[in-house]
């Protein structure tokens, strides 16, 4: 789905005087200043909250010069953002559309495109930290995946390393931003035994360099036999709308072989791009152009200002861009494996689908987003191909503007629990890291995945919990883009 952006003049009312004629930096004013009336004017346009927020009512300001002097108190842009955002830290109480808890701001947004089509710096090692069993002061990382092509990769980065130094600095709680997140370029990991929670170096390290990467989100395509049973398998690692038609070459893969059940493996997919899940269900299941995936709730000045055509999302038969047809495999069940990386697009692509077909969780409770983003530039209608495009300054804000259900109006806030529960094992059930690989028949969430299809609910078996901890973050949580779900303006 795209979304049409309504013309400034008709969203800003009042306040559009004061915005649309404001003067640019070549006339005096400091370019943080043309930034924070950017930053004003397109919150009161399009933030979910803009009626909850008093700052961003339409006649709150009379004048560019009171307009002025308020902005003039905040320390940056950032400072300004943050300010204006429906969040408990502002003393706002819980209301109907629960609390902000995804808008962020970027003062460089060629990153920020790259990033929706999954290019970033990175050297390609992705992983999850953990505090030591005995020391809570004390990290080390474990390896999650590694990026085919990277850098990680030909380096022989394999899933399941351990590592507690970086530089031969031990990683604590104090600096591991600095050393594993900071501007640097490259580092040495430090490898180590996993030792029960209580890693121990083993002599061995490696160089990783970080450039510019584009991760291919379809992961693993597999097809597996199972008695009568074809089981199509597909690991996607993000909602990227440059990498559709690789989507949908999986599932010709799937319906060449003839699959008869299907697992979308979900575990480290933040989401992405509302188009992008609403081929995805497209390609899961049959339904016609005209029936509903999806609908969205936009602030009540967006609402009153577009048809029902430009907030609604419909299955569909083809991708918009290349005009291919859509290989719909027309399944009546689907499995997703999740897990608490689990989130936005992800969750929406779960939560429509459930409207019509049966759909069957394994893992661990996801994230719990049912809201979405656009991304405004600085420009008179403030698209990135906007007229009078603000070229002092690169900011781009990607706050929240909607709050999307499936077609029976339902969604879900606090995240989906799965009939089937099963976790990853870092090392924190049974005492000792077992992964496997992915894409292997025998890696353990694929393994329950596939006995579910074969046997139904089975119980697991219960292993004594060693040294059970909640990871301190991963390496996708430290991007500012994490966990988006994201509309597109219409052309």
């Amino acid at each position: 789905m795209t979304f049409k952006l309504f013309p400034k003049v008709i969203v800003f009312f009042i306040i559009s005087l004061l915005f649309i004629n404001c003067d640019k930096s070549e006339d005096g004013i400091p370019t943080d200043l043309e930034v924070e009336n950017f930053i004003l004017g397109g919150l009161n346009a399009y933030y979910l909250w803009q009626s909850d927020v008093p700052d961003l009512a339409d006649l709150r300001f009379s004048n560019q010069n009171q307009l002025n002097s308020y902005l003039e108190g905040f320390s940056s842009p950032k400072n300004l953002f943050d300010n204006l955002l429906y969040t408990k830290e502002n003393g706002y109480d819980l209301n109907e559309k629960g609390y902000d808890r995804f808008s962020w701001i970027v003062d460089d947004y060629v990153a920020l495109e790259n990033s929706f089509q999954g290019i970033i710096i990175s050297n390609g090692m992705e992983f999850v930290l953990y505090s030591e069993k005995d020391n809570n002061t004390n990290g080390y990382g474990v390896v999650r995946y590694v990026v085919p092509g990277s850098d990680a990769d030909t380096k022989g980065v394999l899933r399941g390393m351990v590592f507690k130094a970086v530089n031969g600095t031990q990683i604590t709680n104090k600096n591991l931003q600095n050393l594993l997140f900071g501007d640097n370029i490259s580092y040495t990991i430090n490898l180590a035994n996993f030792n029960g929670g209580n890693p121990i170096l083993n002599g061995n390290s490696i160089n990783l360099t970080k450039s510019q990467l584009q991760e291919n989100p379809i992961a693993k395509v597999e097809v597996f036999t199972e008695g009568t049973k074809k089981i199509g398998y597909l690991l996607y690692n993000q909602f990227a709308s440059s990498y559709d038609s690789e989507l949908n070459a999986a599932f010709a893969t799937f319906k060449a072989s003839g699959v008869t059940d299907l697992i979308i493996d979900l575990r480290y997919n933040g989401g992405g791009s509302v188009q992008t899940a609403t081929y995805l269900g497209s390609m899961i299941t049959t339904e016609s152009n005209t029936t509903v995936f999806s609908k969205q709730m936009w602030n009540k000045k967006v609402m009153e200002n577009n048809n029902a055509s430009n907030i609604i999302d419909y299955f569909t038969d083809n991708i918009s861009s290349t005009k291919e047809l859509i290989n719909s495999l027309n399944l009546p069940t689907v499995y997703f494996i999740v897990t608490e990386d689990t989130a936005s697009a992800s969750e929406l692509v779960i939560n429509a689908l459930s409207a019509y077909i049966d759909v069957k969780l394994v893992g661990t409770k996801t994230v719990g987003k049912q809201v979405g983003s656009i991304t405004l530039y600085d420009s008179d209608n403030l698209q990135r191909n906007g007229a009078n495009l603000n070229t002092n300054h690169t900011y781009a804000m990607q706050p929240i503007v909607l709050e999307i259900t499936n077609a029976k109006g339902e969604n879900n806030p606090n995240g989906y629990t799965p009939e089937v529960a099963f976790e990853e094992d870092y090392g924190q059930i049974s005492g000792t890291i077992n992964l496997g690989v992915l894409g292997n028949r025998t890696e353990p969430l694929l393994n329950r995945t596939i006995n579910y299809i074969k046997f139904g609910i089975i119980p697991s078996a219960k292993t004594p919990v060693s040294i059970k901890k909640e990871p301190i973050t991963n390496s996708k949580l430290q991007r500012p883009f994490a966990n988006e779900m994201y509309v597109e303006f219409k052309k």
